[in-house]
């Protein structure tokens, strides 16, 4: 079997007795839930991200500049909810008994109460979402998506933030054997990007056909089932659930 084939079917369907043992495929389908409420955010909220900050950062000073389009406050607005979220996100980790299953069931359990919330303000307003409904969605997806990518950076899986992409894509690049180096894990990276984009790529298709609600409702079904798989391994006693020790 090809090495990166070996890689992705190892990321899918991976080793308990690894350093990571399961988290990797729950990392990808929090992977898949950043790409559907961010076409959400993106396409019905007016050009504002609520998972990706880099691009919250880039258009508020698209928006100083005076750009068309581009909203000075949503963009504030999600960054500050989104720092909130990941601050609740430190403060369930630490007090999480340094156990990385029950660490993510609480933050994701978090998460899904968020986008839960959202979907309901949704239901109950009806589009267009503007006004004091555009901000509401704004804060609580981006609050939610905050608790995720606090978790993510704490269970320190390589090459599954959820959120970020672009160190992601450097690496399969950079770390390729073309470039000199040793091994891109092109395989885990290729899949952590695929996972973002399948999210998208539904959640831009349903938004453009009119269902707004769909991809928050897929998002919670994705929430809800992680949330069940880490209430099971919440309960685990085997080495993953140590916390990674950063340098």
């Amino acid at each position: 079997m090809p090495v990166v084939l070996r890689e992705a079917w190892s990321t899918l369907v991976p080793d308990m007795n690894d350093r990571h043992g399961p988290l990797p495929p729950l990392m990808l389908a929090l992977t898949v839930v950043t790409g559907l409420v961010d076409a959400v955010s993106y396409l019905e909220l007016g050009r504002v991200f609520v998972a990706n900050m880099t691009g919250n950062v880039v258009f508020a000073g698209f928006a100083f500049a005076g750009a068309p389009g581009f909203s000075l406050a949503a963009s504030l607005v999600a960054l500050g909810a989104f720092a909130a979220g990941a601050l609740s996100g430190g403060l369930i980790i630490h007090h999480s008994h340094a156990h990385r299953g029950r660490m993510l069931l609480h933050a994701v359990g978090v998460e899904t109460l968020c986008v839960l919330a959202a979907l309901v303000v949704t239901l109950v307003s009806g589009s267009p979402y503007d006004g004091g409904v555009r901000f509401a969605l704004i804060v609580l997806l981006a609050l939610g998506l905050g608790v995720q990518n606090a978790v993510s950076r704490a269970l320190a899986v390589p090459d599954l933030t959820t959120t970020v992409l672009t160190l992601t894509i450097t690496g399969i690049a950079s770390d390729g054997r073309l470039a000199g180096g040793g091994g891109s894990r092109a395989g885990r990276r290729i899949l952590s990007a695929a996972a973002m984009l399948a999210g998208a790529l539904v959640g831009a298709v349903a938004v453009l056909h009119g269902h707004a609600t769909l991809p928050l409702l897929l998002a919670v079904v994705i929430l809800g089932a992680v949330c069940l798989a880490a209430h099971v391994l919440a309960r685990a006693d085997a080495p993953w659930a140590r916390p990674v020790v950063k340098n």
